[in-house]
């Protein structure tokens, strides 16, 4: 078994030291603002396909495809993280779908920003051509490579499992908690998780930083609206920052690993479940946060549907009093 592996027995085992209240008290914190911010990205997505105008428009194609990876990568997570809670050990097979459908969902939002910040970049630079360039043909093209690019991954991971000498085990069953770092079950799969994660961060920060400067150099042109330069800028730098949020849980693992040999086991549990929160939890929130009230066209919508009860409780009230 990999060093990963080993590592990962030292981080479950601290679980042990954990007492009955502490873990309840911990599950608490991390499912409540878990169930929150689920239902913000549930209604920030029925807003989405609430009206005509953002299922015909591209950049809101791409947001709700952004928003859905991040719904279900905060879904799994949570769900991951409560059953290392309640000690419940899975088999490999079920662990290992469960970690590869977090993974697939976790490399979508790196490849949508990519695609959403090119789109910014065609309607800036070549605002002629962007209705014909940018089509809901294409953008749904653009959506199916971007989910095919990341199940050929997932299907790699698949393939190097396989050499793993599942048959000379006596039982499928896994002796830690599931996790990406328990399937990591040989060295191939542990390397090409870095060095795939390298090129995926290195490729789409390339590509965001190149259509921020194509987009800059175009703002000086005079033949270009500024006003729409100083959106679209703004916009690009909000992908970058959602982009180094998502790099941020690919450096999750490496932290727990050197953590794991520096500090005792409950000292690492108690921290695992702080970096769980900021790294995890808090990125996969900010997307829905900040799109709802930056875009004046989803603002109202998702205001509404958010505040409806307290709506359509005023408005009778306001009914009654009119003469």
């Amino acid at each position: 078994m990999s060093h990963a592996t080993q590592s990962q027995t030292n981080i479950t085992a601290g679980q042990q030291y954990q007492g009955l209240l502490e873990r309840v008290l911990f599950s608490t914190v991390t499912t409540v603002p878990c169930c929150v911010f689920l239902f913000i990205n549930g209604i920030m997505l029925f807003t989405l396909r609430s009206k005509l105008v953002f299922r015909e428009t591209s950049r809101y194609i791409l947001l709700f495809n952004l928003l859905f990876a991040d719904t279900v990568l905060l879904a799994l997570s949570q769900l991951l993280y409560l059953i290392s809670a309640s000690r419940i050990t899975l088999t490999y097979p079920v662990c290992g779908v469960l970690t590869m459908l977090a993974d697939l969902t976790n490399e979508i939002s790196p490849l949508t920003l990519v695609v959403m910040s090119l789109e910014r970049y065609v309607a800036v630079c070549y605002p002629l051509r962007h209705a014909t360039i940018i089509t809901i043909r294409n953008t749904a093209v653009a959506i199916i490579v971007v989910w095919s690019f990341s199940s050929l991954n997932i299907l790699t991971r698949v393939i190097l499992l396989l050499d793993f000498p599942f048959e000379d085990m006596e039982s499928l069953q896994m002796n830690d908690f599931c996790s990406d770092i328990a399937m990591f079950l040989g060295p191939m799969s542990d390397h090409y998780d870095k060095a795939y994660t390298c090129f995926l961060f290195v490729s789409a920060g390339v590509a965001i930083t190149s259509s921020y400067i194509g987009v800059m150099i175009a703002a000086r042109s005079a033949s270009t609206d500024k006003a729409s330069a100083q959106k679209a800028r703004n916009t690009l730098l909000l992908h970058m920052v959602q982009l180094g949020l998502s790099l941020s849980s690919t450096i999750y693992n490496p932290i727990l690993i050197a953590l794991s040999r520096i500090v005792t086991r409950i000292v690492f549990v108690r921290t695992q479940i702080v970096f769980y929160v900021l790294i995890f939890i808090f990125p996969r929130c900010l997307s829905s946060l900040i799109y709802g009230i930056r875009d004046q066209n989803i603002r109202p919508v998702l205001v509404y549907h958010l505040c409806c009860r307290l709506k359509l409780s005023v408005a009778p009230a306001k009914a009654k009093v009119s003469p």
